[in-house]
C-alpha cells in the first residue's frame, strides 16, 4: 500500500515538473514588448495639464471666432462635417484597415498587452470581426454599446447616428485603463471581404469607413502574404484614401512565415497590386514583420523585422506627440474652408442683389447665376482675398445643391453680419487664421523640450519622419 501511495506521489511529481516545464517553453517564447514602453515612451511624464489648457484654448477659438460664421452661412450642409467638443477634445485615432484574417485584431493586442487576457480581441483564422470596434481608455475595464457611444456628445462619435441603427449594433467600444490608450485611440474594422456585397452588411460600409478615415490621425492598411490581390471593395477602400497619403502606413505582416527568397516575392508582388491606386510621386513605405507576441520562426530575418517594428512604432510616436499641433492645424484648416464658404456664398448674394431689377424674375435670375458663376466672377473674385487658394476653392456643383436647399433670400451680406459688442463674422474668422491659432501653435512648440530619440535607445538607425509628406 505504501509503495503504491509513494509510486503515485513520484507520478504526480513527474506531471507538475513536466506541466512546468511546458509553461516555461511556451513562455519563453514569448517576444519581448520593452521595446514598445520605450519607443513610445510610455513611462515619460504626461503633461496632460498643460494639454487641457491648449484644448480649453482652442476650444474658445473656435466658438467664438469660427463657429459663428458656420452656422450663419450653414456650412455643415455643404460639407456635412460638424465638429463637435468632443472631437475638439478627442485623443488620436488609429485606424486599422484590410482585408479579413491579416491579423489587425491581433496587432492591436500585441501592442496592448493583451493576449491570454479575458478582454482581448478575438481572432481566428476565419472573418472574426464583424463590429467596428473602438479601443478607448477608461477607469475600468467594460464594453460600450453603439448606441450609447451614438448618445454620449461628450464623445466624439455621436454623428455616427445617421448611418442608422443597423450600424449602431455593429459599433462597439471598449475601455480599460491602459497607459498607451490614455495618448490614442485604436479602431478595429471588419475585414474586407470581396466575394460579399456591400449591400448585405445592412449598412453603408464604404460611407462608415469614410467617416473613420476622415477623424483618424493614422491609418495603417494591413496585408498578410496570403491576401495580395485587389478586389471592388478594396479598390473602392483606396479611393477613398485618396488625398490622405501623409497618414497610410502599408503594413506586410506575417512576414516571418516565409524565407527570404519568397518573402522578396511577395513584397514585389505587394507593389504590383498597390501601384495603381496609390496616386503619390515616390513609392510608399511598406513595413514588413510580424506583429502578435510570439517569437519569430526561426531563421527568419528577425532583426529586420525588429528595425520594421521600431520604425513603425516611432510614426506612432510621433503622432502622439503632435497631437497638439495636429488639432490645431486641423481646426486652422477647416476654419480657413469655412471663411471660404462665407466669401462665395456673400459673393453670390452681392451678384443676385446687383442683377435683380423691379421686373426681374428672382429664380431665373439666380438660376443664371448659379449655373454659370463664372460668368459673374463669383470664383475668381475670391482668389483676390488673403489665405485663399485655387485649389481650396469647392466643387461650383456643390452649391447648385446647397442652395436648392437653401434659398438666397435666407443669407446675409457679409457686411451685415456686425454687432457692436460681438464685430464682424469676417473679422473674427480672419484673426483666428492669422493670429489667434498661429500664436496658440507657436506657445505650444515653444513649450516643448527636447526627448531623447528612442532610435538611441533602440538603435533602429532611423530617423522618424512624415514618409509621405513632401518638404
Amino acid at each position: 500500500m505504501k509503495g503504491t501511495i509513494s509510486l503515485c506521489c513520484f507520478l504526480s511529481l513527474l506531471l507538475l515538473q513536466a506541466t512546468a516545464d511546458e509553461e516555461e517553453e511556451f513562455a519563453s517564447v514569448l517576444r519581448d514588448r520593452s521595446h514598445i514602453d520605450e519607443t513610445l515612451r510610455l513611462a515619460a511624464e504626461d503633461k496632460s495639464g498643460d494639454y487641457a489648457a491648449a484644448l480649453q484654448r482652442l476650444r474658445k477659438i473656435y466658438h467664438t471666432s469660427i463657429k459663428p460664421m458656420e452656422q450663419a452661412y450653414k456650412y455643415n450642409e455643404l460639407r456635412q462635417h460638424e465638429i463637435s467638443d468632443g472631437e475638439i477634445t478627442s485623443k488620436p485615432m488609429v485606424l486599422f484597415l484590410g482585408p479579413w484574417s491579416v491579423g489587425k485584431s491581433s496587432m492591436i493586442n500585441y501592442l496592448l498587452g493583451l493576449n491570454d487576457s479575458p478582454y482581448q480581441l478575438y481572432t481566428g483564422a476565419e472573418p472574426t470581426t464583424s463590429e467596428f470596434t473602438v479601443i478607448m481608455h477608461g477607469e475600468k475595464i467594460r464594453s460600450v454599446e453603439g448606441i450609447v457611444m451614438a448618445a454620449d456628445s461628450s464623445r466624439s462619435f455621436s454623428p455616427l447616428e445617421k448611418f442608422g441603427q443597423n450600424f449602431l449594433e455593429k459599433l462597439i467600444g471598449i475601455e480599460m485603463p491602459h497607459k498607451m490608450l490614455e495618448r490614442v485611440t485604436f479602431v478595429d474594422t471588419p475585414g474586407i471581404i470581396e466575394n460579399r456585397k456591400q449591400q448585405e452588411r445592412g449598412y453603408p460600409f464604404n460611407d462608415v469607413c469614410q467617416w473613420f478615415i476622415d477623424r483618424a490621425d493614422l491609418i495603417f492598411v494591413v496585408f498578410d502574404p496570403t491576401k495580395l490581390d485587389v478586389g471592388l471593395e478594396l479598390e473602392m477602400l483606396f479611393r477613398q484614401l485618396k488625398g490622405r497619403e501623409s497618414q497610410i502606413r502599408i503594413i506586410l505582416n506575417k512576414a516571418d512565415n516565409l524565407a527570404t527568397q519568397d518573402l522578396m516575392r511577395v513584397y514585389g508582388a505587394l507593389f504590383w497590386s498597390l501601384a495603381p491606386l496609390i496616386n503619390v510621386t515616390e513609392p510608399p513605405r511598406v513595413y514588413v514583420s510580424s506583429f502578435w507576441p510570439y517569437d519569430y520562426a526561426p531563421d527568419t530575418s528577425r532583426e529586420l523585422f525588429k528595425r520594421e517594428e521600431i520604425s513603425l512604432l516611432e510614426d506612432l510616436n510621433q503622432v502622439i506627440e503632435n497631437r497638439m499641433e495636429n488639432k490645431i492645424a486641423f481646426i486652422r484648416q477647416h476654419g480657413i474652408r469655412v471663411r471660404i464658404h462665407g466669401l462665395l456664398v456673400d459673393r453670390y448674394v452681392q451678384t443676385f442683389k446687383e442683377k435683380m431689377s423691379f421686373f426681374s424674375d428672382p429664380e431665373l435670375v439666380f438660376k443664371e447665376i448659379v449655373d454659370d458663376p463664372d460668368k459673374f466672377y463669383i470664383f475668381k473674385s475670391i482668389l483676390a482675398k488673403t489665405n485663399v487658394s485655387k485649389f481650396d476653392l469647392p466643387n461650383r456643383d456643390a452649391y447648385r445643391d446647397f442652395f436648392g436647399i437653401n434659398p438666397i433670400a435666407n443669407f446675409k451680406p457679409l457686411a451685415a453680419q456686425c454687432s457692436y459688442i460681438g464685430g464682424c463674422l469676417l473679422d473674427k474668422i480672419e484673426k483666428a487664421i492669422t493670429n489667434e491659432l498661429p500664436a496658440l501653435l507657436s506657445s505650444i512648440n515653444s513649450g516643448k523640450q527636447p526627448g531623447l530619440s528612442s532610435c538611441e535607445v533602440t538603435g533602429c538607425g532611423e530617423k522618424p519622419k512624415n514618409r509621405y509628406r513632401k518638404n
